[in-house]
């Protein structure tokens, strides 16, 4: 098949600047290139980090960027403030579809694949005869969504990270038939339980135990409870916690009022509480091998965090909520699972306190995580996309 696909327009493919979604794109396209199944083009937001990565050489995949930082594109987005102040997406994603729709209409794609932007398909309707698959990776289809059924009605394929998704973009059909499941993965070559870097690499001392927390710093994904429920645990010294990530995606450390607010809470913890800031996709496992246990505390409905995935493969305990498609992750026998009511502060202490005191429990989980982890290899993850493509293709034809 001729695939063309569309990504969230933010950040480049390949994944240069990180992004859960870049990295899983950047796996099927990986085993698309080693198989050769299908002749892909992915339309990409330009970043100087991509001319020269190796997934450019593949003769099967294609990249086509949209440089979004020149003076055309700004005078561009000034005009799409203007023209479509009342748009589905901000100027910065309209910008980029309106220049990919541009070559799209051009090509003769089969299929074109659209990640996490389903509404993208209310301006590609009319402009292309190629089917189209959604790629799900949070609740952004569901019936409060604006404009939700034609945008529902529009797919033949609607591909779900987590059940929850799923069951999310059945509010609007419950006898739907289009969506279809596929787990996310990681490479488990990459995150795998082998001691790489001491905690005196870190100015840590070997009897520190210590707690990691990676993803966006923001109030959704629960870092402020979790500082909280440190400051209720400050009487033991050795109890360390890493803040592993940025406010935003990508590179970007800039501190925000509720970056502040953390720092605020983690001011009597002095050094306690390590912030990194942003560290490269690929320096993850450094931070997941020196550390004791996972903690993942998203008080929303968390779709499917990949951070669950790369620590149960490293082999770490976890500590996380009963939210969004986080216990379609873990079992009670890798993870502590809490819910986020008014006791979750506590509760979040009380399982930190746990597990540092029973080295037998933690060492079970931590068997527990590795043996789970095999479900959601990279592998596994691009061989099902593929099936669940090429299965909405077909039921598309008949």
């Amino acid at each position: 098949m001729k695939i063309a696909i569309l990504t969230s327009g933010i950040l480049p493919v390949p994944a240069v600047q990180g992004g859960a979604v870049e990295n899983l794109i950047d796996f099927y396209l990986e085993y698309n290139d080693r198989l050769r199944l299908h002749d892909i083009t992915v339309y990409s937001v330009w970043h100087p980090n991509v001319e020269k990565h190796p997934a450019l050489k593949s003769e099967v995949n294609r990249y086509k960027y949209i440089n979004g930082k020149t003076l055309f594109a700004k005078i561009w987005k000034l005009y799409f403030i203007w023209k479509k102040k009342n748009g589905y997406y901000h100027r910065s994603i309209e910008y980029y579809l309106y220049k990919s729709t541009r070559h799209i209409v051009k090509q003769n794609y089969d299929v074109i694949i659209i990640e996490n932007r389903p509404a993208y398909s209310l301006y590609l309707a009319n402009r292309t005869k190629a089917t189209f698959v959604y790629h799900l990776h949070n609740e952004k289809l569901d019936c409060d969504t604006l404009e939700g059924t034609p945008i529902y009605d529009a797919a033949d394929r609607i591909i779900c990270v987590s059940d929850y998704i799923t069951n999310c973009v059945r509010t609007i059909k419950d006898n739907d038939k289009k969506c279809i499941t596929v787990h996310n993965g990681i490479d488990l070559n990459i995150f795998s339980p082998k001691k790489i870097i001491s905690k005196k690499h870190f100015g840590l001392k070997e009897d520190d135990f210590i707690l990691i927390y990676s993803g966006r710093i923001n109030k959704e994904k629960g870092i402020l409870e979790l500082i909280k429920a440190m400051n209720l645990l400050k009487k033991y010294e050795n109890i360390k916690l890493f803040v592993v990530g940025s406010s935003f995606y990508g590179n970007s450390n800039t501190e925000t009022s509720f970056t502040k607010t953390l720092k605020e809470e983690a001011s009597s913890l002095k050094n306690c509480i390590i912030f990194t800031g942003f560290i490269p996709y690929e320096e993850m496992p450094n931070y997941l091998s020196i550390s004791d246990i996972a903690v993942i505390p998203s008080n929303w409905d968390d779709p499917f965090p990949t951070t669950v995935l790369e620590a149960q493969a490293m082999g770490l305990p976890i500590i996380t909520t009963r939210r969004g498609g986080i216990p379609e992750e873990v079992t009670d026998k890798n993870a502590i699972i809490l819910n986020t009511d008014q006791h979750f502060i506590d509760n979040l202490a009380k399982a930190i306190l746990d597990l540092y005191q029973h080295s037998e429990k933690r060492k079970q989980m931590a068997a527990a995580s590795l043996q789970r982890s095999k479900l959601f290899d990279k592998e596994t993850y691009a061989r099902n996309f593929f099936k669940a493509l090429e299965l909405g293709t077909l039921t598309a034809q008949q």
